[in-house]
């Protein structure tokens, strides 16, 4: 039997196998040990997983457990391609990832590994993008910072700050300028316009073949008046350094309040020493220059100076935003807190002071502070704006 000549068709080329996008995404959260089930990554996926490797690859917990994400462990030298620096870093993650994602890698590399090169190297200050983690970060680092790099890192500190004030500042203006009465106004501003009252009084020009009003004389609302005389609010901040958050929302909040008619603001800051920073409060960028985080915090000492500054109690309110573990003494603060509101000072309590509001406090002395009338609670910046407001229309009204 004579054997069958080959077949001389070339067989089909292989079909290229498209990468499954789950898997690639189950391949960058578990790391290289999942692997053997998903396959290597490459071009883009690979790029994202040397980045990531690059930040939590440092991570020694992980290490214990056996989780990593690059190809090898290795850390010895070699003749390999050089390591990434924090600059090729933050230009990889920008080109790789969602800004959401960018944002949480920055905060992570600041905040969890303290890769200080982040806020200290002007090439990296060139190129990042400014937002609230890298202000703290900045506030924490800028006595590391020679004068060439802390004029780099203001940068970051004046758009925070920028955008900050811009939120805020509706915020205040809201909580100040008095609701709307049912009183007409002569005066004509268009956030009080009138439409109801307007359409009624013009109906007599009313054009049906147009299907519209001629308006002759529009109406508006008055607005009940907040009127703010002789009114002090003190800002006690916690600078340890725990309290960035709320130095940086205190700072911008003392500014926006500073402008208003008849309301006195000081802004002091305090860990073990006390610093009255009243005389910067128009400037919230130059102020949180020249705040200081860290340090002990000794809060009965603040809370002594403030009570130094009331002029009148009854229309006073002082602010103290802490996370009320006391390093000096307790006794001294309770007691200083009970004077205060026993001879009419409004007392607040607050525990944070930024746009989460989320309270990490000592309990047990915030509660004997509670137990002596200072109320103890969360307030966002908008919020405590809102509180001065209605506590000094209260006092208006008792008048």
């Amino acid at each position: 039997m004579n054997p069958q000549p080959p077949d001389p068709t070339p067989a089909p080329p292989a079909t290229p196998v498209e990468p499954d996008p789950g898997l690639e995404c189950w391949r960058l959260v578990l790391g290289a040990a999942a692997e053997r089930c998903t396959g290597p990554l490459h071009g883009e996926p690979a790029a994202r997983d040397a980045a990531l490797e690059w930040l939590y690859g440092r991570d020694q917990d992980l290490r214990r457990r056996g989780v990593r994400r690059g190809p090898s462990d290795s850390r010895e030298g070699g003749s390999g391609p050089s390591r990434l620096t924090p600059v090729d870093w933050l230009d990889d993650i920008h080109r790789l990832f969602p800004k959401e994602t960018v944002e949480r890698l920055e905060r992570d590399a600041v905040e969890q590994y303290q890769i200080h090169e982040i806020v200290t190297d002007p090439d990296v200050l060139a190129r990042i993008e400014p937002s609230q983690t890298l202000l703290r970060a900045v506030l924490r680092t800028k006595h590391l910072m020679n004068p060439h790099v802390l004029a780099a890192a203001r940068r970051i500190v004046e758009t925070v700050v920028r955008r900050l004030m811009d939120r805020l500042r509706p915020q205040v203006r809201r909580a100040f300028t008095g609701s709307r009465s049912r009183h007409p106004s002569r005066l004509p501003l268009a956030r009080d316009f009138d439409f109801r009252t307007t359409v009624r009084a013009n109906l007599a020009h009313y054009q049906p073949d147009k299907r519209r009003i001629l308006i002759q004389r529009p109406h508006f609302h008055s607005r009940t008046r907040r009127h703010l005389e002789q009114w002090q609010l003190v800002l006690l901040v916690d600078q340890s350094g725990s309290m960035a958050g709320s130095v940086i929302h205190s700072a911008v909040t003392a500014a926006c309040l500073w402008s208003l008619p008849g309301l006195k603001t000081h802004l002091v800051a305090f860990d073990t020493a006390v610093v009255d920073l009243t005389s910067d409060v128009t400037d919230p960028v130059e102020l949180l220059m020249r705040v200081q985080l860290g340090g002990g915090t000794d809060i009965a000492r603040a809370v002594d100076y403030a009570a130094s500054l009331v002029e009148n109690p009854r229309r006073t309110i002082v602010a103290l935003i802490s996370d009320f573990y006391e390093g000096g003494d307790p006794f001294r603060l309770v007691r200083t807190v009970r004077q205060l509101v026993e001879q009419g000072t409004t007392v607040l309590c607050l525990a944070a002071l930024d746009e989460a509001a989320d309270p990490v406090y000592g309990r047990d002395l915030a509660g004997r502070l509670a137990a002596v009338g200072a109320p103890v609670g969360a307030m966002t910046p908008g919020r405590l704006a809102e509180f001065v407001a209605e506590q000094i229309g209260r006092g208006r009204q008792a008048r």
